[in-house]
């Protein structure tokens, strides 16, 4: 077995333990604020009725969660299945954006892949866009029957006491199909959302890195910027660009978010991405669409710079420790060939 192979192995490994960890972060603390968006974007009210929007749909909702008797676990329901969920999504999309990311990139690009604050490959636009689409559609199909569940949990439509119980409910009125409720809207909001969160991420970091080291250089007496002014400088332009990553992106793919909701909550009533769609407009307006975006855009750049903050940082310590386990070593190695030629 080739020292390539024996690496490539714990470092997959760690990318998956990364991304679980900072997954199941993001979801627990993140929860109530979840909870809250889909709320607003259910619909509870017969059609006839008009369906609050807005700061109506946020107000009855939280005095719905302030009527409950028990005000944390109210905020908190739903948050198991939406750690399970996010947590091997994000664990499932980290481990397969970085195979992704690696297969696409060249050995001369990821000799420079840290002239800034990024652990990851550098790659072109379209790249970017692809491997994003790619891994985000792949941990989306994979995890999809928890999603179904974490939605389902968070609605005041469904009052199930356990995760066993909620799956066998869903498959005896259901079938297998029940737990891909919502796929293709989740896939096309997924697919681009990723794609272009990559896409910005990258280009975010590589300007707010150029302006740290262009504002920092003078004070650098070695004349570099040490990838982006180092641990701290880094993990504050990751924050930064994540967050504003999040927001657009989540901005951008609010419909498809809305609508599905709705076919996850109420398959019934909803039957398809299109159908779904053209029922919210025609009853709601084109304003339903738009349910839950203050919410979404909050949630999703608050979720993405803790996610993405704690991914890098600490793939960054990772790779700092095989380096120096590498050279150390190597070190080793040289010394004992020293050695062995002073014997001769």
């Amino acid at each position: 077995m080739s020292d390539g192979t024996r690496k490539a192995s714990p470092k997959s490994t760690f990318h998956f333990l990364a991304g679980l960890s900072s997954g199941i972060t993001s979801a627990i603390l993140l929860q109530p604020i979840d909870l809250l968006k889909t709320r607003v974007q259910q619909r509870t009210s017969p059609s006839t009725v008009p369906h609050p929007h807005g700061t109506s749909a946020l107000r009855l909702a939280l005095a719905e969660i302030r009527a409950a008797p028990h005000l944390l676990p109210a905020l908190w329901r739903g948050a198991v299945p939406s750690a399970l969920r996010t947590g091997f999504g994000s664990a499932i999309y980290f481990t397969s954006l970085n195979s992704i990311r690696h297969r696409l990139s060249s050995p001369a690009v990821l000799a420079n892949a840290n002239n800034h604050s990024s652990t990851l490959p550098k790659l072109s636009h379209i790249a970017n866009l692809t491997s994003g689409a790619v891994a985000r559609s792949f941990a989306g199909f994979l995890l999809m029957p928890l999603t179904v569940l974490k939605v389902r949990y968070e609605s005041t439509l469904y009052s199930y006491n356990s995760l066993p119980r909620a799956a066998l409910d869903i498959y005896r009125h259901e079938g297998v199909r029940g737990f891909f409720a919502g796929f293709g809207a989740t896939a096309i909001r997924d697919a681009p959302y990723a794609g272009l969160y990559i896409l910005f991420y990258e280009q975010s970091k590589k300007h707010l890195s150029n302006l740290y080291l262009n504002n920092n250089s003078p004070k650098d007496g070695a004349g570099n910027g040490g990838g982006g002014g180092g641990g701290g400088g880094a993990a504050t332009i990751n924050f930064a660009s994540a967050i504003f990553s999040g927001v657009v992106c989540s901005a951008i793919s609010n419909p498809f978010d809305a609508v599905k909701t709705r076919i996850q909550l109420q398959p019934g009533g909803y039957r398809n991405m299109v159908h779904a769609t053209k029922r919210m407009v025609a009853e709601e307006g084109f304003r339903s669409l738009l349910d839950g975006l203050g919410l979404r855009m909050g949630r999703k750049a608050a979720s993405s710079a803790l996610a993405w903050t704690v991914y890098e940082e600490l793939i960054r310590r990772a790779e700092g420790s095989w380096g120096a386990v590498g050279a150390g070593a190597g070190g080793k190695k040289v010394r004992g060939g020293e050695k062995e030629v002073g014997k001769l």
